[in-house]
């Protein structure tokens, strides 16, 4: 693999930690600014939907501007948004900070894949995407728990400050080992998003990716505060939480994904929902003991972001019949939906907490789940009525 996919990867590393980080310090910046803990909350919530508006519109905005000066204006503006995060005055800034990464994050990966493609040989294009695509997964072995650690003893500003750096780096390497002469994409305008948003069949598998990451993230924005106050544990201790849902969710990813390969999009989706759904159900009476809620968290890990490939497959499989014309549209905006899951979901927790209580967060998190596997179960019985069978991940050229 050639040193430029190495960039973009850690770039995606970057990206990865910055958005995922918060929810390990969520208490501490409520401490911080003073404010509640739905409020430190919503800036889970603000990056998500900076990044779901990010995602279809500014990429489609951004078509036919040459790629590697939009990849390195991307990593400068997530560069900046971080040093606003960690010279915040107050929470308003805060805020304005994490829109301002989030709509770098959308346009990145919807940029990404085709400069990670355009990089190596036809045949090893699945392999580019999936290292690039690593990036995000070792953020949350590793990155999510660190910046957390870095955040509860020396301040949550400078775990901000360390992500800018990462930016740094990351678009030092960019600028140095991206050729220039990576051919823009035929433009995909709003029009065309907008045509896809009128297939129904891809609507529904957009509501699918939206509730089960958005039940998800009802208790996960809340993860940090439970362990603290219900299960116990000390603040320093939450990194090292962090560590173990991360290592958990790399091996979930590869499970997740050879599920679908063996039993197709539709019936891996069922049971990986169903089985998040019940984890979040056991998180509700395992939160009270330190070592059960350990153990929750791991299986919890292992679950939380193994439909990613199914998800993305069946999505691509939809198009390929709905939208032939615009597949890596419809792909796109699928990331949009993961995002207003978790924008959704995050806000939702926060006024399950404000209402609630903490401990209501995992179990209506799971209710949320339970209606994505409703709409999943659905949309496999359409496939059904309409001659489609079960198709594998690897059926599909698109399915990375």
């Amino acid at each position: 693999m050639p040193l430029a996919l190495w960039a973009l990867t850690l770039s995606a590393f970057a990206i990865g930690t910055t958005e995922f980080v918060i929810v390990g310090l969520i208490p501490t910046i409520a401490a911080s600014l003073q404010v509640s803990l739905p409020s430190a909350g919503l800036l889970v919530s603000l990056y998500a939907l900076g990044v779901a508006i990010g995602a279809p519109v500014l990429t489609a905005l951004s078509s036919r501007l040459p790629r590697k000066p939009l990849l390195l204006g991307l990593m400068a503006l997530f560069t900046v948004g971080n040093l606003v995060a960690w010279q915040a005055p107050g929470y308003q800034a805060l805020m304005a900070a994490r829109v301002l990464t989030g709509l770098a994050h959308g346009v990145f990966f919807s940029i990404g894949a085709t400069i990670a493609t355009s990089l190596v040989a036809k045949d090893k294009a699945a392999s580019a995407i999936a290292l690039m695509f690593s990036g995000l997964t070792v953020a949350l072995v590793s990155g999510v728990p660190l910046g957390t650690w870095i955040g509860q003893h020396f301040g949550w500003q400078n775990t901000f400050l360390a992500v800018s750096l990462l930016g740094v780096i990351a678009f030092v390497g960019s600028l140095l080992l991206i050729p220039r002469n990576i051919a823009t994409p035929a433009a995909g305008g709003l029009l065309t998003q907008l045509a896809v948003l009128g297939r129904p069949r891809l609507l529904l598998v957009y509501a699918m990716t939206a509730l089960g990451y958005g039940g998800s993230f009802v208790a996960f924005t809340y993860l940090a505060p439970i362990l603290q106050q219900v299960s116990g544990y000390a603040p320093s201790s939450v990194g090292l939480v962090m560590l173990v849902y991360g290592v958990s969710v790399a091996f979930g990813n590869i499970w997740g994904g050879r599920l679908a390969d063996r039993h197709g999009p539709v019936r891996a989706l069922q049971i990986i929902f169903l089985l998040l759904a019940l984890v979040l159900l056991v998180l509700t009476f395992t939160a009270s003991s330190p070592w059960l809620v350990l153990l929750t968290v791991l299986a919890w890990g292992a679950v939380a972001f193994g439909n990613v490939a199914g998800l993305q497959v069946y999505v691509v499989q939809q198009a390929e019949r709905e939208t032939p014309h615009a597949v890596d549209v419809a792909s796109g905006l699928n990331i949009a939906a993961f995002n207003v899951g978790i924008a959704g979901g995050a806000w939702g927790g926060g006024l399950i907490v404000s209402k609630l209580g903490l401990l209501a967060t995992p179990w209506i998190g799971a209710l949320v789940v339970l209606g994505a596997v409703g709409l999943t179960s659905w949309s496999g019985r359409l496939d059904r009525r309409a001659g489609i069978g079960p198709r594998p991940l690897a059926s599909s050229p698109r399915g990375h």
